[in-house]
């Protein structure tokens, strides 16, 4: 059966192969045209082909369930057609054994998935955010129109709240306007920088100008009288380090997709907007959907699995690959509609991330047990069928 098992892996990785092949052309050749109106004098041909070039590894990322469902169903559709798979069976070989060799020929693929959901599409997703400000200096992600805005706590037990309008690359940042609250949320300093740094764990702010409030003056105006001191004062600074929980690492996390990010960065974000009582619901839902990357790739493959052990008789090659593409479609669709549904409805985060490829599991082990004894589950019906029964 090794030698059956190396000849399975050898005809689904070259299917696989090419399929993936064709749809990363595909798909970069659609973007890349869909760019080429962008060209000018600040964003140039090369920097558009170092983008599309980035973007490989998280098409990829996407692409690599499809690509190994329909790799897959033209493997063991050839293998159908040529009569292999009737020696298999001939030779000793039951469709669920055959489903478990088809398990451990994906292990290697599960294996290489999982590492380039880690670090490959992290890292292209990373260092492509960083381009883009460069080149088109902008970025995605959850901006306002009044750019980034984060919370956070500070030493003496208030609340820092950070604007930043423009993420630029190498931890820079533009626009940078820090409010800072006591305790009872009573605004005590207003800061502006035009330009910000992040390094070694601070932000060094260049050229700020500090409005600094008066903690009587709110007391004063609310009594009537007149406050002592000037309400506000404001004061240049050259240069200031702020110690915050920020970092340039979670500046540009913040313009990721949560799916993007890897495990170790995805439970930092997660820790940070926790620790600042911010809404992470959406990243642990991600966190539980990259848990599950690995075992969908072993959802489509048993999908896979009764589509090409399929007679052909019952419809070619083309019909296979057609179906194949129809059920991808449609499980990739299920897999987003499970996501907004789960989050409006407040799921459970695994049942969010895992329902999807539970239920295709289930619907596909039930396939292939079919085709495996659907004479037995025939006979059976028809015999316990109460019509089928007659009278006396």
């Amino acid at each position: 059966m090794r030698t059956a098992r190396r000849y399975l892996a050898r005809e689904i990785y070259r299917s696989c192969a090419v399929v993936l092949m064709a749809l990363l052309g595909l798909f970069t050749f659609f973007a890349l045209v869909d760019d080429l109106d962008n060209v000018g004098d600040k964003f140039s041909m090369m920097a558009l082909l170092y983008m599309q070039a980035l973007a490989i590894p998280t098409r990829l990322y996407d692409l690599l369930p499809i690509g190994l469902l329909i790799g897959a169903i033209l493997a063991l559709a050839g293998l159908a057609q040529r009569n292999e798979l009737v020696i298999l069976r001939v030779s000793g070989v039951s469709g669920m054994r055959l489903l478990r060799m088809l398990w451990v020929v994906t292990i290697p693929l599960m294996i290489g998935a999982a590492l380039l959901s880690e670090y490959v599409t992290p890292w292209a997703e990373m260092k492509s955010g960083e381009a883009n400000l460069m080149f088109r200096g902008k970025a995605g992600g959850d901006r306002l129109k009044s750019g980034y805005w984060f919370k956070e706590p500070t030493a003496n037990g208030g609340t820092r709240i950070i604007n930043i309008t423009e993420l630029k690359g190498d931890g820079q940042v533009a626009g940078v306007t820090l409010y800072e609250f006591k305790k009872d949320l009573t605004l005590t300093v207003l800061s502006t920088a035009p330009t910000g740094l992040f390094a070694h764990g601070d932000l060094v702010l260049k050229d700020v100008s500090e409005t600094r409030l008066d903690p009587e003056a709110s007391e004063a105006l609310a009594n009537a009288r007149q406050p002592k001191n000037p309400p506000a004062s404001v004061v240049k600074v050259p240069e200031r380090t702020v110690d915050t929980t920020l970092s340039a690492e979670r500046l540009l996390a913040r313009i990721l997709t949560p799916e993007r990010m890897s495990i170790v960065t995805l439970l930092d974000y997660v820790d940070y907007l926790r620790n600042n009582q911010l809404q992470y619901g959406r990243q642990i839902v991600a966190l539980w959907r990259k848990l599950a990357y690995p075992f969908t790739l072993l959802v489509m493959i048993t999908i896979a699995a009764p589509i090409g052990l399929m007679q052909t008789r019952r419809g070619g090659v083309g019909a296979k690959v057609f179906l194949g593409i129809l059920l991808g479609v449609g499980f990739f669709m299920l897999n987003q509609l499970a996501l907004n549904v789960g989050m409006l409805g407040k799921w459970p985060a695994w049942l969010t991330a895992l329902g999807p490829n539970i239920g295709a599991m289930t619907l596909a082990l039930g396939a292939m047990t079919y085709m495996e004894y659907r004479h037995t589950i025939t006979r059976i019906v028809q015999q316990r069928w109460p019509w089928s029964k007659t009278p006396a």
